[in-house]
């Protein structure tokens, strides 16, 4: 593993534990060049994913750009990295288990779900970007359809 300090590429792991329920290793390591600490994480990927994007171009599965999305549509909110990380590695196995190609509507689909039962402000932003809104009714129309609040704690 380099080191992302100085670039060594030995490093000692001085932990090592399970996270993400389990669907990740997190290893705690030090640089055997400059002794600095740095975190890793070792996640299984079933498939090596394709994203056929709405203009048809394709593009290799970025968990971190999925991620990314659901930050946003969710900042300034009380979520919590948990369950944040819970939602996009469930939609990543979703992902994997069904084939080596995913059309982006799908993944959009996918995180609207999620984020219907996380937190329906979250969803309202996402959805915002994803439907590409262009007036106030659609604003309404979309808070309509979430109706009632999450139930605390429940996630997909």
């Amino acid at each position: 593993m380099r080191c992302p300090f100085c670039g060594d590429l030995s490093s000692q792991v001085k932990d090592s534990r399970s996270s993400e329920d389990g669907a990740a290793i997190r290893r705690r390591r030090q640089c055997d060049g400059c002794a600095a600490r740095f975190t890793t994480f070792e996640r299984i990927q079933l498939r090596d994913l394709v994203v056929i994007k709405k203009d048809g171009r394709r593009e290799a599965f970025d968990r971190a750009k999925l991620a990314r999305a659901v930050g946003h549509a969710s900042a300034k909110r009380d979520i919590s990295p948990e369950k944040i990380e819970r939602l996009v590695s469930g939609i990543q196995r979703q992902l994997e288990t069904r084939g080596d190609e995913v059309r982006a509507e799908e993944i959009g689909e996918k995180v609207m779900a999620g984020l219907k039962t996380l937190d329906h402000v979250a969803y309202i932003r996402f959805a915002s970007i994803y439907r590409d809104f262009s007036e106030a009714s659609d604003f309404a129309e979309i808070a309509e359809e979430v109706g009632e609040p999450p139930e605390p704690g429940k996630l997909l």
